[in-house]
């Protein structure tokens, strides 16, 4: 049986919302920042998490393993604002029991 686990969310006002996540859903992050109102509609996820627009941008800010950046991720990221090392996009970080305890903080909108 799969369980919840908890991820860390700093929204763009940089307030730290401590949220739990369903494993057996086929989540990601952008869909849990949707479900939770975390961003204004319309903010976030604009493409559908198809890694094609980056609103869904964020930082990863501890040392939990993710998966590696797939291309369409790397291509999205390289032309994309307020790029950092640690930026990921959440439409790409399925939630998984692996990425229990997880903090990323939203980036600013573009």
């Amino acid at each position: 049986m799969s369980q919840d686990v908890t991820i860390k969310i700093i929204d763009r006002e940089g307030i730290a919302h401590e949220v739990q996540a369903p494993t057996d859903m086929n989540m990601n992050i952008m869909e849990l920042v949707r479900a939770y109102e975390l961003a204004p509609e319309g903010t976030i996820g604009i493409c559908g998490g198809m890694a094609m627009c980056a609103s869904c941008q964020c930082y990863v800010l501890n040392d939990v393993e993710l998966p590696e950046k797939n291309p369409d991720e790397e291509a999205m990221l390289w032309e994309a604002f307020n790029v950092k090392d640690n930026s990921r996009l959440g439409c790409q970080i399925h939630i998984t029991e692996a990425i229990d305890g997880l903090e990323v903080e939203l980036a600013p909108e573009a």
